[in-house]
């Protein structure tokens, strides 16, 4: 189970940490990331981490902006967004898969687990 949190209303320019809390899986073992999805658009890859070198992919729209931290310890991955933009309003869902891949596309189309989301609004 994937438990989101940490989402909220920000102005534009602002920073966010979203968490994923993880039970049942152990950050660590395989692919983990984020999605989001705003209102009558596609449900967008936004930062994923494909590897346990660790190596991360982050969409675009975000690079340079948004990171991937996970903490073992507490079995949470992050997501630190900074400088959001208005476009980053959006549902952001946590997902988890139970292996590493050596890509993040096989990555993305392997992940199993999808928490319910949590709301970001930038204005």
């Amino acid at each position: 189970q994937l438990v989101e949190s940490g989402g909220g209303s920000v102005q534009t320019g602002g920073s966010l940490r979203l968490s994923c809390a993880a039970s049942g899986y152990t950050i660590g073992t395989g692919c983990m990331g984020w999605f989001r999805q705003a209102p009558g658009k596609e449900r967008e890859g936004v930062a994923a981490i494909y590897t346990g070198a660790p190596n991360t992919y982050f969409g675009d729209s975000v690079k340079g902006r948004f990171t991937i931290p996970q903490d073992d310890a507490r079995n949470t991955v992050y997501l630190q967004m900074n400088n959001l933009k208005p476009e980053g309003t959006a549902l952001y869902f946590c997902v988890a898969g139970r292996d590493y891949y050596s890509d993040y596309a096989t990555c993305r189309d392997n992940f199993g687990s999808w928490g319910r989301g949590t709301q970001v609004t930038v204005s």
